[in-house]
């Protein structure tokens, strides 16, 4: 038993998933770094679109890891940050959209 909701990433958890699917292991790999090549968006920001979907998709593991590639990649502290409150503002705003349904459920309701 451990005291995080999440358990730290080890050698041992990485080991496991690849001998349970090795080929998926191995094809997911390759996605992942084709996807995040150099190609017609640097690497860089990429990484950067990453920790904002990290975000919004709150993986704890994947905000880890993004930001420390997006650190590698050059990125600073700042423009880490700014794909953050991206995130947020992306995040905010769908619950904003989707207020059109309460909004058309309401108005129903009250012209029965």
């Amino acid at each position: 038993m451990h005291d995080r909701m999440y358990p730290l990433p080890t050698k041992e958890f990485s080991q496991r998933r690849r001998e349970l699917a090795p080929e998926v292991e191995k094809a997911f790999q390759e996605f992942s770094t084709a996807a995040f090549a150099d190609g017609a968006l640097p690497r860089k920001l990429k990484q950067l679109i990453a920790v904002a979907v990290a975000h919004t998709t709150q993986c704890p593991y994947c905000i880890r890891s993004h930001t420390h590639a997006a650190l590698r990649d050059g990125a600073s502290d700042r423009e880490i940050m700014e794909a953050i409150w991206v995130a947020a503002e992306m995040r905010a705003g769908a619950a904003f959209a989707h207020s059109t349904i309460a909004l058309e459920t309401m108005a129903d309701a009250t012209q029965r």
